[in-house]
């Protein structure tokens, strides 16, 4: 008899929290987003909770909008081995862009924290898409988005093969005949693409579950494509229960395609809690971080995803619908946070101000404000009618508003039978319930005669 299908929680880290006010709030601590103490702490709470994983963001430039927020920009794979020596179970997601690394260094760099972390490690893929990176790589101008998914397929294609190129049962550790390895079990890969070319072998064996796990975000047509070919886990953003439904049918049916199994693709959709005793006083503590905003980061935040500037509207009257009429179909975009926000015009008709305050709370991200139990409802909700295999759980706040969920909501989770109380696995892999996969160079029995 199968088990009954468990949830898959993760703590998005956001260094002061993913609220854009989060550092001027008194519960946040925006002083020590340099210190590594601090994370390895969040990374304890996390595990104590038995969360899957802690994922890191990151972009290889400095945001404009520094002056009026708080944004650490510590390199997330060095973090992560940090925290890896202060947990023992908890899974380490790091985003890496594939239109700025080169292969082989960014495979030694995963491929070295999940040695360390001993199989804990996940690569979040992404392709960039601030044109700020470019002028810090010495281009003149950033990638197309074609041409970053055309990269990136080569990209993962690449790395992989370097993380399968030894055998499992390449070490020999023969000390008596002094034989470490066998080579005939190390194979080159020889990957030549239009962009890239690789020659290998590793200069690593695989690691304890094979490779870190593969987690994708993007949402256009090439991110759907991509993520069905390759994701072995999603984050997506969505505000509403049908929205999640039909990206979770939609992608599920394209792992399918590429004839793999649709159960070993799980789909993360953010939630960012406020979360007290009574809904009133969840509301009231959303508001407090609301009226901490500064309309102009909200506003360079919110011209960055619509593409034009809007400073010429009055910040208390209602948002012009057609400003946001070119954002496409839902299917057929490739700017899918544009979508998010155009939805949220659409249907709520909102002023500037107050969808500046929507997106405050976590940029296009479900925002939910009640107690434990409502919380604990809405993910049940969508992980019970096809939405959602899990969430990336975005507190407003750190380190506050992840012991507040860990404390009130998983207990909930854990008391219906929906999420872990103990660990069953000791890789990301096992956390996910996914496979190890085998490597493409294995060489395969003799059939029988």
């Amino acid at each position: 008899m199968s088990s009954p299908r468990q949830l898959s929680l993760n703590a998005f880290i956001y260094p002061s929290g993913h609220h854009e006010a989060a550092w001027r709030h008194p519960d946040s601590q925006p002083g020590r987003i340099y210190d590594v103490a601090y994370y390895q702490e969040i990374g304890r709470t996390a595990e104590a909770a038995k969360l899957d994983a802690v994922f890191f963001a990151d972009g290889p430039a400095l945001r404009t909008n520094v002056k009026h927020n708080a944004g650490s920009g510590l390199e997330p794979i060095t973090l992560l081995t940090a925290i890896a020596t202060a947990t023992t179970h908890l899974g380490l997601i790091a985003t890496a862009s594939t239109t700025y690394y080169e292969p082989y260094n960014l495979a030694r760099l995963f491929s070295t924290l999940d040695h360390i972390s001993g199989g804990r490690a996940g690569w979040n893929i992404v392709t960039t898409g601030t044109d700020l990176a470019a002028a810090n790589f010495g281009l003149a101008e950033h990638p197309s988005h074609a041409e970053r998914y055309a990269r990136a397929r080569e990209f993962v294609d690449a790395v992989v093969a370097l993380w399968d190129s030894w055998e499992d049962d390449a070490i020999v550790l023969d000390q008596a005949a002094g034989i470490y390895a066998d080579p005939d079990k190390i194979h080159p890969i020889d990957f030549v693409g239009d962009y890239l070319k690789v020659r290998g072998p590793f200069n690593a064996p695989r690691t304890p579950q094979g490779y870190p796990v593969l987690v994708q975000a993007g949402a256009s047509n090439d991110g759907r494509a991509f993520a069905g070919k390759y994701a072995e886990a999603i984050f997506t953003a969505h505000q509403r229960l049908e929205d999640a439904q039909a990206f979770y049918t939609d992608i599920k049916a394209k792992a399918r395609e590429f004839g793999r199994d649709a159960d070993h693709i799980k789909i993360l959709p953010g939630i960012s809690p406020f979360i007290a005793d009574t809904e009133t006083a969840a509301k009231k503590l959303e508001r407090e971080f609301n009226e901490l905003t500064v309309p102009e980061y909200g506003l360079k935040q919110l011209e960055g995803i619509a593409g034009k500037s809007l400073r010429h509207l009055p910040l208390d009257e209602p948002v012009p619908v057609e400003l946001f009429s070119d954002a496409g179909d839902v299917t057929d975009n490739a700017r899918s946070r544009l979508q998010v926000v155009a939805g949220i015009v659409q249907r709520e008709r909102p002023t500037v101000r107050g969808l500046l305050h929507r997106l405050a709370g976590a940029r296009g991200h479900r925002v939910f404000a009640g107690t434990p139990e409502q919380v604990a409802d809405t993910i049940e909700d969508w992980f019970r009618n096809g939405a959602a295999d899990g969430f990336n759980v975005m507190p407003p706040y750190y380190p506050g508003g992840l012991e507040v969920f860990a404390e009130t909501v998983v207990p909930i989770l854990q008391q219906r039978g929906l999420f872990r109380t103990e660990y069953t696995g000791t890789t990301l892999r096992d956390h996910f319930g996914l496979p190890r996969p085998e490597s493409q160079f294995a060489r395969r029995p003799a059939l029988a005669q």
